[in-house]
């Protein structure tokens, strides 16, 4: 609305008779007022009420999307720790398992690893006694 209008309705007044309200703040039913005055207040209090609802609306909206999201992620942590609780629990049973049936049966293939091992060194040490004593047996046949 353009100070134009304001000037031509406040001339409009005038000329109907209209006495304007000295001040413009002060609103009494008996006071005389300005009309174009009053409905630009009705207007500009509607306008302002519409568009205070509507920033409680979008503010009540926001709440509500946070609340929705709040309770996702209380609904989502709650299923982690639950899972986290699950696989605590199966890796310590595993644990467990490893300690009392798996590490003895490792032991025992490290002993036998180690019986192996003793057995090829002693073939080994066989087989270079038994090439040597074939050596011998051969000088000896030789002769």
């Amino acid at each position: 609305m353009s100070e134009e209008d304001v000037d031509r309705w406040a001339v409009e007044a005038r000329d109907k008779g209209l006495q304007l309200s000295p001040s413009c703040t002060s609103f009494e039913i008996l006071d005389p007022h300005d009309p174009v005055l009053s409905r630009l207040a009705t207007q500009l209090f509607r306008r302002t009420n519409e568009y205070l609802q509507g920033e409680m609306a979008v503010g009540q909206e926001h709440y509500v999307l946070l609340e929705e999201i709040n309770r996702m992620v209380i609904t989502k942590y709650a299923d982690l720790r639950s899972l986290a609780m699950n696989l605590s629990k199966t890796l310590n049973e595993y644990n467990e398992m490893h300690t009392d049936l798996i590490k003895p049966l490792l032991m025992q293939i490290d002993q036998i690893d180690a019986q192996v091992s003793q057995v090829e060194v002693n073939a080994y040490l066989l087989d270079n006694y038994t090439k040597l004593l074939k050596a011998r047996f051969k000088e000896l046949e030789e002769k």
